[in-house]
């Protein structure tokens, strides 16, 4: 049984753990894959059933990058995730309820029942609450790095998500600059999703490859198929060791095409059928099961097992969040960055 909550235990002893095997490893981000996408869909229909207050944004498409994002990371590393990249929220140890909690407006959630849905994060525990305009995240984990830097903490790392598009905004610039004059261990993953809401990619950017900034920044850069998941895991964790080892700042970019729109509002209709055509606009999910069954690598029992599973935690997350009160206004405890007890505390 694959549980959010016990993963997220595991990570705190996960460097001393026995080396997964390549298969098992595998596996094991097949099936956080696997239950992204089970609660994203279950997400995508409380949406459209009036639900849900706010945007729903899923990570179709774009699993495969995301949950290396999350899987190779140890306790005192800074993970800085997006709105796609709740399988990497999940690897990272994520309970899944939070998810839902959030989603629903639960005030027991990690967002109280406030300020939307895809802004949560654990900074307790070094996951980052993500910032709307998306090219800040490389800044603000720069940064949180060299704080733990100047505390003198070692053998840790950063990694942060970004799209093609936040890439070509000011912030992000910036970010990297500082990264790789500082030489902080960073990794960003980049994932270029060819558009950026309906903006195409040669309204983007006019570099050949945007991992051909990488020697501009000072970043060693690796351009791979985001829809290849042994190729995301081998690379990103590849990366991350590298970063950890003091090598200069790292950027992974990878191409895949999101399998849906922008949100859910969004019907994605400017996707030229000529995309939809490339390999690139493969599904990740597919491709991995479908390895899972040429190679045998479990019986196909155990895969329906493994689909029912996840449904069966997506559906607990989901009926336990939807049971619980949501905020009122005039007896809640309005402290912008944290709760009174805390406030109190600092004072």
């Amino acid at each position: 049984m694959l549980q959010t909550a016990q993963r997220g235990k595991k990570s705190s002893s996960k460097k001393a753990a026995p080396k997964a095997s390549v298969h098992e490893r595998f596996l094991e981000a097949f099936r956080w894959m696997l239950l992204t996408r089970t609660l994203e869909e279950k997400l995508v229909s409380l949406y459209r059933g009036g639900h849900i207050t706010g945007g729903v944004y899923i990570g179709k498409g774009q699993e495969a990058v995301s949950v290396a994002c999350g899987m190779f990371l140890q306790k005192g590393d800074v993970f800085a995730p997006l709105i796609r990249d709740q399988a990497g929220r999940s690897a990272f140890g994520e309970p899944l309820v939070d998810v839902t909690r959030t989603y629903l407006g639960s005030r027991l959630g990690p967002m109280r029942g406030r300020d939307g849905n895809i802004h949560r994060g654990r900074p307790g525990e070094n996951c980052l609450a993500m910032i709307s305009h998306l090219g800040a995240m490389v800044s603000v984990t720069v940064g949180a790095l060299m704080a733990k830097r100047f505390r003198g903490e070692k053998n840790f790392v950063g990694l942060t998500c970004i799209g093609e598009g936040g890439m070509q905004t000011g912030s992000f610039h910036e970010g990297m600059n500082l990264a790789a004059v500082e030489q902080v261990p960073l990794v960003v993953a980049a994932t270029n999703n060819h558009y950026a809401y309906s903006t195409p990619n040669d309204r983007e950017f006019a570099c050949a490859d945007l991992v051909d900034r990488a020697k501009g920044y000072g970043f060693e850069g690796y351009s791979i198929d985001g829809t290849d998941l042994t190729t995301c895991l081998d690379v990103i964790e590849s990366a991350v060791k590298r970063a950890r080892a003091g090598r200069p700042p790292q950027l992974v970019v990878t191409s895949v095409l999101r399998l849906s729109g922008h949100g859910e509002h969004d019907d994605a209709s400017y996707v030229t059928d000529e995309i939809r055509r490339q390999p690139f606009a493969q599904d990740c999910l597919k491709l991995a099961e479908k390895k899972i069954v040429d190679l045998e690598l479990v019986d196909a029992a155990t895969l329906q097992s493994w689909k029912e599973d996840a449904a069966r935690q997506v559906d607990e997350a989901i009926s336990k969040a939807q049971t619980e009160p949501a905020p009122e206004g005039e007896k809640e405890d309005w402290c912008a960055i944290s709760t009174r007890e805390l406030v109190d505390q600092r004072e």
